[in-house]
């Protein structure tokens, strides 16, 4: 087959430029995470018997215990919300094929 002088390959995939939204949304979602260990670590220190991490703001077991699911919640959301944002921006742009013709893996 001829190729023509006015043919240009990159006109059939073209670059999407890289998207900062969800690369600052999985750097918010790591530090939603990040945070929640710190809670959770705090609220799990002060349901041990050590001396409260945050001083009065967990005193009683009841607001450690509080502190310790905060904690726990958040790095779960924060962990969820990552892996989203990290799928979405790994999903191939490129042409697609069906599933079935694709290579196996493994």
């Amino acid at each position: 087959m001829k190729l023509s002088d006015d043919f240009n390959a990159r006109r059939l995939r073209p670059r999407s430029h890289r998207n900062w939204r969800l690369r600052l949304a999985a750097m918010l979602a790591a530090l939603f995470a990040a945070f929640g260990v710190l809670l959770a670590m705090a609220g799990a220190a002060t349901l041990l018997g050590r001396p409260p991490a945050l001083g009065t703001l967990n005193d009683s077991p009841g607001a450690a215990g509080v502190l310790l699911a905060l904690g726990l919640l958040l790095l779960w959301a924060g962990v969820a919300a990552w892996r989203m944002c990290r799928r979405r921006l790994r999903r191939p742009s490129d042409l697609s094929l069906a599933p079935h013709l694709m290579k196996k893996r493994g």
